[in-house]
C-alpha cells in the first residue's frame, strides 16, 4: 500500500526553525516529484515547493526554507527556519499524481 506520513510539526516562535519529514512507503519517492503544501486555517492548500530534477519553491518562503530528500530512508524533509506567523498552518507532502499525508501541524506563535 503506498503510504505517505509526515510528522515534525509543532509549536515554535516568530523567527524559530523545524524540520518536518515525511516518510513514504510502498514506492520509490526518488522516482517522483514530490511537494510541500501548506493549508493555512480555514484556506485551501497552498503550494510551497517542491524537489524533483531540482528544489523549487514559491517566493512566500524562499530563503527561508528547504526541501531535501534521503533516498536511503526514502523520506523527505521541509526544513524551515524564520518562522513567521504567516508559516502557521498544517503541512502536507505530497507526491505528483495527488498522493497526500494526513498531515502534521505547525503553529507560529510567541
Amino acid at each position: 500500500q503506498e503510504q505517505l506520513v509526515e510528522s515534525g510539526g509543532g509549536l515554535v516562535q516568530p523567527g524559530g526553525s523545524l524540520r518536518l519529514s515525511c516518510v513514504g512507503s510502498g514506492f520509490i519517492m526518488r522516482e517522483d516529484y514530490m511537494h510541500w503544501y501548506l493549508q493555512r486555517p480555514g484556506k485551501g492548500l497552498e503550494w510551497i515547493g517542491q524537489i524533483g530534477s531540482k528544489p523549487m519553491y514559491s517566493d512566500s518562503v524562499k530563503g527561508r526554507f528547504t526541501i531535501s530528500r534521503d533516498d536511503s530512508k526514502n523520506t523527505l524533509y521541509l526544513q524551515m527556519h524564520n518562522l513567521e506567523l504567516d508559516d502557521t498552518g498544517t503541512y502536507y507532502c505530497q507526491r505528483r499524481d495527488g498522493l497526500r499525508g494526513q498531515g502534521t501541524q505547525v503553529t507560529v506563535s510567541s
